[in-house]
């Protein structure tokens, strides 16, 4: 990965006193910063130059974050939605349009800079080996081994296992996991999660490192 210094995060919101905030925050955590209050602006500004990340708001002039959003995809460049909204079809709509994350406003910034921090690591593995203990996943070949045997798991546990590794010791939203993985809203009472994340125990050999969350979800403590 990229020293901070190198890695560019364009700001997109309306509200300049909130840009100024977390460029300030994210500058002297090391990052570089661009900011603009417009959505053309921005797609202006995406088309010239080059993110490693973008945080978006969603009510924006010109252009909103929605619509931004489908012109950055292709790019394959993260996105954290920042907006007022707390509409839970917004959140929605923007996960599954491919956004990293999601903050509401008003956001503590020490939780923004972990979540950009945890976003570039997953983005910036340029390791296509994952390891945990013993466990071992290469994501180009799609294997998964523990104490060199191969383990077999179907595609929502291996997805589910990606997502741990490449956050080890975070602990990720319920909401979050079920999102990425099953590409859907979550539904509060289903025990399909649950019966995954106990399969993937099991099979793992993870009965005490990987722990549920009270009211959040789950963590994989290496």
């Amino acid at each position: 990965m990229a020293g901070r210094g190198m890695i560019k995060i364009l700001i997109v919101d309306d509200e300049k006193p909130i840009c100024d905030l977390i460029d300030i925050n994210l500058s002297a955590a090391g990052y570089h910063c661009r900011s603009v209050q417009d959505g053309l602006a921005a797609i202006d500004l995406i088309e010239k130059e080059d993110f490693d990340l973008i945080l978006l708001d969603i009510m924006l002039p010109g252009a909103n974050g929605f619509d931004i959003m489908e012109y950055i995809r292709p790019l394959k460049v993260p996105v954290i939605f920042i907006t007022a909204k707390q509409d839970v079809h917004d959140k929605v709509k923007g996960l599954k349009l491919g956004a990293e994350d999601y903050l509401v406003k008003p956001f503590d910034v020490l939780e923004l800079v972990a979540r950009v921090e945890v976003v570039l690591r997953r983005y910036h593995k340029t390791d296509q080996i994952l390891s945990a203990g013993d466990v071992t996943v290469d994501l180009e070949a799609l294997t998964v081994t523990k104490a060199g045997k191969p383990v077999t798991l179907t595609n929502k546990e291996y997805g589910l296992l990606v997502l741990f590794m490449q956050n080890k010791n975070v602990a990720l939203f319920k909401e979050n996991l079920y999102e990425k993985v099953w590409k859907d809203e979550y539904i509060a009472d289903s025990r399909t999660l649950e019966l995954h994340v106990q399969r993937l125990r099991r099979k793992m050999g993870w009965e005490k490192n990987l722990v549920a969350v009270y009211k959040v979800g789950y963590r994989l403590e290496i």
